[in-house]
């Protein structure tokens, strides 16, 4: 335990438990009462922290003025509140890091804010277990792959790779320039710019067999222009001319359904009779003809044509698979 560390475990054990003894302290900060010593006097003296010396009650509390009050340490960023946050944070980031690629590196400024909270590793434990994510369908990307790809993304540097199409299942090497990882879905893609095809393309991780770091700088390309490009179509399916879908939902559902945002340019409207109208862009309708699936008989497609001969296709093939 550093020294910081221990700054804030005094503050915490003082803060919750009113009066703390000076043995109580050594116990749990295992550190010799010189060392201890040293730490107080530093509080008070260089960190203006309001700790008293209580004869009475044989242990050290906060001033009088500050009981029942908020004192924080200068250059300690986080409250407890916040350390309980970044302890869910964690368990949250476990639930799309399953296999330990950003989390190994951040782990030491976990143990650290564990250490800052003053519980021990398996109160800590039992604090992340509180969160729960359940994924389905999750895609797994080859670990050395993924980080291959972070830090040509965060280094602004180009990748050669072999990536094998998921449609006809034929793999081919590409220079990209990669720009922005997204995760949809409990699969990650990376938005680049291809060189090959001169445009923009959306990789899926997963279809990735190798990746290699080059030393030639990525192709400089405007956030906007990129989200311009590639966030106008439903879910991840991204490039073409956008087209809006027109879709009415049942009273019975609207309640539910209303709720969810189903793209962030969409708009909806309550209808008269309780049934809600939601109106979306989207530019290839495979993901959205899932997401209407979902709602089989509570829905209706009432623009444009194709999407609803698509979806009544779907529906009569799923019948007949029955």
């Amino acid at each position: 335990m550093d020294r910081t560390e221990r700054f804030y475990k005094i503050e915490q054990l003082i803060r919750s438990r009113g009066c703390v003894s000076f043995a109580t302290l050594i116990e749990a900060l295992e550190v010799s009462p010189a060392t201890l010593k040293r730490d107080l006097a530093y509080l008070r003296e260089r960190m203006d922290a309001p700790i008293e010396y209580d004869a009475g009650e044989n242990g050290y509390r906060f001033g009088q003025q500050w009981r029942g009050g908020k004192h924080e340490l200068p250059g300690v960023w986080f409250n407890e509140a916040e350390l309980h946050a970044l302890l869910t944070m964690q368990q949250m980031l476990a639930g799309l890091d399953e296999q330990g690629v950003v989390g190994r590196h951040l782990q030491p400024m976990f143990d650290k804010i564990t250490g800052m909270l003053g519980v021990d590793a398996a109160e800590a434990d039992e604090l992340r277990r509180r969160v729960k994510l359940i994924g389905t369908a999750r895609r797994r990307v080859a670990s050395d792959s993924f980080e291959t790809v972070g830090s040509a993304v965060v280094k602004r540097r180009r990748l050669a790779i072999r990536y094998r199409k998921k449609r006809d299942a034929v793999a081919g090497e590409r220079e990209i320039s990669p720009q922005r990882l997204v995760h949809h879905r409990y699969a990650w893609y990376l938005d680049a710019w291809c060189h090959a095809s001169d445009a923009y393309r959306r990789f899926a991780l997963d279809g990735i067999e190798t990746a290699t770091l080059l030393e030639t700088a990525a192709k400089p390309v405007p956030l906007s222009e990129l989200e311009a490009e590639l966030d106008q179509g439903y879910g991840i399916f991204a490039g073409g001319i956008p087209r809006e879908a027109e879709l009415v939902f049942s009273a019975g559902t609207a309640a539910w359904v209303s709720r969810e945002e189903w793209h962030p340019a969409q708009q909806s409207e309550f209808l008269p009779d309780g049934r809600w109208c939601l109106r979306l862009p989207y530019v290839d309708d495979t993901e959205l003809l899932m997401d209407l699936l979902r709602h089989a008989g509570q829905v209706e497609v009432v623009a444009p044509t194709a999407l609803r001969e698509a979806f009544a296709a779907r529906l009569k093939q799923a019948a007949a698979a029955l």
